[in-house]
C-alpha cells in the first residue's frame, strides 16, 4: 500500500472527528504543528500549540533537568506528562466526550550556524486509542543527518506527522508502525536509534524486538540493553566511559575465554590504570547477517534469547550491525569514550592479516582497515586459541603474517596497539 504524503496524513488526522490534542515543541520551531495548520481543517485536531523556546520559560513549565540538558528523553517525558493531563483537566464539556486525546512533544537541536554541533532530538506522543481510554506512549530518538538546518526542520515536521499518524492508524501492527516513521523522507536524512512503546493498549509489546528491528531495517546502527531491561542509545551510554568489548555471536556457543571475565577485567584494569569497577564491559552481538528480517519474534528468537540470557546474568549487551571490527570500533569512537579495548582471538587477528581475505590491493586495503581500526582510544587484547586441528596454540607472537605486512604488524605490537592477554597464556 502506497504511503500518504505528509500533507495528506496531516489532513486525514485533521478530518478525523475523534483525534484531538496539543503540540509542545522545543528547539527547532513548531515544525510539526505547522504541517497540520497548512494541511487545512486544523481546528478539528489542534487544541493548543506552544514552543517554550527560552530556557527560563521551559524550566518554569516543565522543571529543570538535573544534568542541565534539554534535548533528552527525560525532557520529552516531562513535556508529555505535563501537557496530556491538561487536556483531560480542561476539556470536559460534552463536545469533547467522543475525543481521543493526544499530546505530542519534541525537544530537538538542529544544525547551528557554525555547523559544529550534533543535530538530534526526542519525539514522543501520549495518546488514547479510544475515548475515555487509558493513555499510551510512543517515543523515539533521532539523529538529523542533512547538512542544512532548513532541511532538518522539514524532516522533523514529517517525523512528527508520521508519529501521530502511526499512533492512531498503525497501533495494531508494530512493523508498519516503525516503517511508517520514515515515510516521505530521503534515505540518509535521519537515523532512528531508539524507540519505546508502552501502555495498557500494548500488552504484548517487546521493546527489545522493536529496537532490533530498527537495526535490521537500517534505521539504526546499534542499541544497548542493560540488566534492568531498559534500552539505551549507544551515544549516551558510552560517552566518556572506559569500554571493554567482548564480541560474540547469538547462535554460537560462548567461547570458553568468556568464563574468565573477572580475571580479564582485573588484568586490563591493572594494565590500563583503571579504577576497579570503572571498566564498562559490553557483550556485543552483530545483526549484520539479519538485515531485512521481518518483525515477527520467531525471526529473531535466538537473538532475543541470547540477550535475555546475558542480561539476566547482569551483563550489558551491545547490538550492532557491524560484522567487521574496524567498522564497529569506528562507530563506537563516534561517541567519544575515554578508552576502547576489544577482546579478539589470535585466529581472528590472523584472519585480518591474511592476504587471501583481500582483493587485488592487499596492502592498501589492510592499511585502510588498520587506520580505521586504531586511534588513540583503541587497543586490541589478543587471547591465544587452538588451531582447527585442536593441537597447536596460536599466540600473538606466532600469528602467521606475510613479509609485506610484517613491518605493520610489528609496529602495532611494539606500540601496544596489539597486546596479548596474559591470563590466557595457560590453556582454558
Amino acid at each position: 500500500m502506497e504511503a500518504l504524503d505528509t500533507k495528506r496524513k496531516a489532513l486525514k488526522i485533521n478530518l478525523d472527528e475523534h483525534i484531538y490534542g496539543s503540540f509542545a515543541e522545543i528547539g527547532a520551531g513548531q515544525e510539526v504543528a505547522r504541517n497540520f495548520f497548512t494541511a487545512g481543517a486544523a481546528s478539528g485536531t489542534i487544541a493548543k500549540t506552544m514552543s517554550a523556546y527560552d530556557m527560563a520559560f521551559s524550566n518554569a513549565i516543565y522543571g529543570k533537568e538535573v544534568d542541565g540538558r534539554y534535548v533528552t528523553k527525560s525532557r520529552v517525558l516531562k513535556m508529555l506528562d505535563h501537557e496530556y493531563p491538561l487536556l483531560q483537566e480542561r476539556l470536559t464539556e460534552a463536545k469533547y466526550q467522543n475525543k481521543t486525546f493526544f499530546a505530542f512533544a519534541d525537544t530537538v537541536t538542529t544544525l547551528n550556524y557554525n555547523k559544529d554541533n550534533d543535530p538530534h532530538g526526542w519525539l514522543g506522543i501520549q495518546f488514547q486509542l479510544y475515548s475515555g481510554g487509558p493513555s499510551n506512549t510512543i517515543l523515539f530518538h533521532v539523529r538529523l543527518l542533512d547538512t542544512d538546518a532548513g532541511l532538518q526542520q522539514q524532516v522533523l515536521g514529517a517525523l512528527g506527522v508520521n508519529l501521530i499518524y502511526a499512533a492512531f492508524y498503525y497501533s495494531h501492527n508494530y512493523q508498519q508502525m516503525i516503517e511508517s516513521l520514515v515515510d516521505n523522507l530521503q534515505v540518509n536524512s535521519v537515523e532512528i536509534d531508539l524507540i519505546q512503546v508502552e501502555g495498557p493498549d500494548f500488552p504484548d509489546v517487546n521493546n527489545k524486538l522493536l529496537n532490533l528491528y530498527l537495526i535490521t531495517k537500517g534505521y539504526s546502527h546499534s542499541v544497548i540493553f542493560t540488566p534492568d531491561g531498559h534500552s539505551h542509545q549507544a551515544k549516551d551510554y558510552l560517552y566518556k566511559k572506559d569500554i571493554l568489548l567482548f564480541r560474540t555471536k547469538a547462535n554460537h556457543k560462548p567461547h570458553p575465554i568468556l568464563d574468565r571475565e573477572e580475571e580479564i577485567v582485573r588484568e586490563i584494569e591493572q594494565e590500563e590504570g583503571c579504577a576497579h569497577g570503572k571498566l564498562s564491559v559490553l557483550y556485543e552481538l552483530t545483526l549484520d547477517d539479519h538485515k531485512e528480517h521481518s518483525l515477527p519474534e520467531t525471526e529473531l528468537s535466538h537473538f532475543l534469547e541470547r540477550i535475555d540470557e546475558l542480561t539476566q546474568k547482569g551483563k550489558v549487551v551491545f547490538i550492532s550491525q557491524f560484522a567487521r571490527h574496524h567498522n564497529l570500533v569506528g562507530h563506537i569512537s563516534r561517541f567519544k569514550p575515554r578508552m576502547v579495548r576489544v577482546l579478539i582471538s589470535a585466529k581472528n587477528l590472523a584472519h585480518i592479516f591474511n592476504a587471501n581475505n583481500y582483493q587485488d590491493h592487499y596492502l592498501s586495503e589492510l592499511l585502510a582497515y588498520i587506520s580505521q581500526m586504531f586511534n588513540k582510544e583503541v587497543r586490541l587484547y589478543v587471547f591465544p586459541e587452538k588451531t582447527k586441528e585442536g593441537e597447536n596454540w596460536i599466540h600473538l607472537d606466532t600469528i602467521p603474517v606475510g613479509p609485506e605486512s610484517k613491518p605493520l604488524f610489528d609496529f602495532l605490537c611494539q606500540n601496544e596497539y596489539l597486546k596479548e592477554l596474559k591470563i590466557a597464556e595457560s590453556p582454558y
